[in-house]
Formats: structure tokens, sequence, C-alpha cells
């Protein structure tokens, strides 16, 4: 069952709406993301033959889930810049750098949501805007819930899987180098994928 709700079935000539499912209407509420069970990644094509994954380590989310009206679900996201892992730190010396994200003078990117919807089944879209270096662009992120649960300690727990894919240049990440067999080093088409888990707060 999703987190946002279904689509109304019910035929236009019912004497009432469907009544909204109860286990579903239980999840509606504040969640704080668990930064410790999320992911926040991407994958840039490298050279033109391979892909090169990162993820973002420091970062503070909330969401507001309505089990009975998804249009009324809101994110909000904030990510240090700096803490963010290639997995070479010589790659990420120069991430940070005045060539990319110029993380001493905007340390944060941000996505605040400014619509959500039920797309069928466990399938959802949120658009919002992002926020690189400054600029601000909108982003749509497709969304799979994954399933809500009570953990051993207590924590009631919602999770779902997201992608999405930006063109970096639009928020002005244009720094690359041309390859002598044509092409360029670094894709323009970045690839974003969520793994989030949130807490309902108490």
């Amino acid at each position: 069952m999703g987190i946002f709700g279904r689509k109304d079935t019910t035929p236009e000539t019912a004497a009432a709406p469907a009544a909204v499912s109860p286990d579903l209407a239980a999840l509606t509420g504040e969640y704080t993301i668990d930064p410790a069970h999320t992911t926040i990644g991407f994958v840039a094509r490298h050279a033109m033959v391979t892909n090169v994954k990162g993820s973002f380590q420091d970062f503070t989310g909330s969401l507001h889930l309505d089990g009975t009206d998804p249009s009324r679900s809101t994110a909000s996201l904030d990510i240090r810049m700096d803490s963010i892992d290639t997995g070479n730190a010589d790659r990420d010396g120069h991430l940070k750098s005045a060539d990319f994200f110029k993380t001493d003078e905007f340390p944060t990117m941000t996505f605040r949501s400014t619509k959500a919807e039920s797309l069928g089944g466990d399938d959802y879209r949120i658009t919002g805007d992002l926020s690189i270096l400054g600029v601000t662009k909108p982003l749509t992120i497709d969304l799979e819930f994954n399933g809500a649960a009570k953990d051993p300690f207590g924590n009631e727990r919602v999770g779902f899987e997201g992608k999405a894919e930006i063109l970096r240049s639009e928020w002005g990440l244009t720094w690359n180098a041309a390859l002598e067999t044509g092409g360029v080093l670094v894709s323009d088409k970045i690839k974003l994928n969520f793994d989030i888990s949130a807490i309902k707060n108490a």
C-alpha cells in the first residue's frame, strides 16, 4: 500500500467516495530523515567510458506525509557540499574547489518540494526547487515506496527509493576538459539516486 495514497478508482456514479485505509491514514505526520540509514548519491560519466559514483555524508531533511491527500505531502533537504565522497581524496578536493562546487562560498545544496503526486500503486513523483551555487532550478524525483515498519527501538519508519537526472550546466557547473579522442572528461548529465529512511516524530 502506498505511502501517499492511491488514486481513487471508485466509479463517478458511486453514491459516496471510497473510505481511506486506516493503515494508510496512520502514516500521516512529520518525519525526520535518518542519515545513518539514508544514501544520497550520484553517478557521472567519466572520460566517456565509465561511471564514477559518489554520495554526500552530511545532510538533514524532513518530510510531511499526508496519507489521505498525497498532494499535501512535502519534503525538505539540506546537504553539506564539503561532505562529498567519491572514494578518492584528490577527486573530492577538486569537486570542492572553484572548478565545481565552491564549497567555501556555497556550503549547502538545498531541495524544497513544491508538488507531490501519486502515479498509481507504490509510485510517486515529487517536484521542487534544487539550489546549487546560488542557482535555483526545478527538479522532479520519481519515488517508489518501500514500506513502513516499527524498528526494535520503537521508531516508526517509512522508506522509499528515488531517482532523477539533471544537466549540471544548468546550475553553473560547467568545468570540463576535452579528450583527444573526442568528447569530454565529465558528462553534463548527472544521475541522482536516493535511498531514504525517515523516522516519524514523536
